[in-house]
């Protein structure tokens, strides 16, 4: 059956640095849109970053210059690099994945468990 299974999550300081990973297993990962959501406590799940099969990135603007997505086909990885974290960024990242080539209007199919990023102070 289809896995998303996210990890690389944890607590860090205003400023520092986190990189989470998503492997997918059961899953035509290579053609598919991919990306990052997060939900803070209180507040809706929001994109934060997406890629479609050939790389190309999109970004909210929050996270604009700070964070990096990336896939590695060969893998089935997918991953998310964020920098200059701030308090704001605090949320559960979600691995999602949309059974599609491009990520145009985003509908995901499929979600991971969550990873938990905490950034203090």
């Amino acid at each position: 059956q289809v896995q998303l299974v996210e990890s690389g999550g944890g607590s860090v300081q205003s400023g520092g640095s986190l990189s989470l990973s998503c492997v997918a297993s059961g899953y035509r990962y290579n053609n598919y849109c991919m990306g990052w959501f997060r939900q803070a406590p209180g507040k809706e799940r929001e994109r934060v970053a997406t890629i479609n099969t050939s790389g190309s990135t999109s970004y909210a603007d929050s996270v604009k210059g700070r964070f990096t997505i990336s896939r590695d086909n060969a893998k089935n990885t997918l991953y998310l690099q964020m920098n200059s974290l701030k308090p704001e960024d605090t949320a559960m990242y979600y691995c999602a994945g949309a059974r599609r080539l491009s990520c145009a209007n985003m509908v995901v199919n499929d979600w991971g468990q969550g990873t938990q990023v905490t950034v203090t102070s």
